[in-house]
């Protein structure tokens, strides 16, 4: 039986999460680490847990990660799960656990999903490497919510070591 870790990222900083999440668990070489895309044709069934991480863009998730949660829900409540969300929000201390993100709450409502574990971590802001767009418009959501605005810059905001304790919270599932 596979355990899968599957991840919807926008500009890879979900994805290098997940490779970390891999890396902390003992029995991370049972996990197969995959983007959404491939799960979407993966057979959930011979899975025993699911981990599933995804990062926020304009303040939502991937509409496929939300169709993918509710389209196979029915197996996920049979499995051990796990998702946690990727949002720079969660740099502020009121807005980074689970029970205080906004993106999360708002995910979970909208799935009506209840996985096992839940988490979220405070993503990057890498004007460097946005295009154009996407630099003006998030160094404009940056300046609203007195986040960096130097585009210049990057800045990481993920506590790496809540990462690995996660990690460990999943051994336990």
């Amino acid at each position: 039986m596979d355990d899968l870790i599957i991840y919807s990222s926008t500009d890879g900083q979900t994805k290098k999460i997940c490779e970390t999440i891999k890396e902390n668990l003992t029995s991370g070489n049972k996990f197969q680490l995959i983007s959404l895309d491939e799960a979407l044709h993966f057979n959930l069934e011979k899975c025993e847990k699911i981990i599933i991480g995804a990062s926020i863009r304009y303040g939502r998730h991937n509409k496929k990660v939300i169709d993918f949660i509710i389209k196979n829900k029915n197996i996920l409540k049979l499995k051990k799960t796990a998702f946690f969300s990727v949002n720079v929000v969660a740099r502020k201390e009121e807005k980074s656990t689970a029970e205080t993100n906004p993106y999360i709450l708002n995910f979970l409502k909208k799935t009506n999903w209840k996985p096992n574990k839940l988490s979220v971590f405070a993503g990057k802001v890498d004007y460097p490497n946005y295009n154009f767009i996407n630099k003006i418009v998030i160094r404009f959501i940056m300046m609203i919510t007195k986040g960096p605005t130097d585009i210049n810059n990057s800045y990481e905001f993920t506590n790496w070591e809540n990462v690995r304790k996660f990690a460990k919270e999943l051994e336990k599932m």
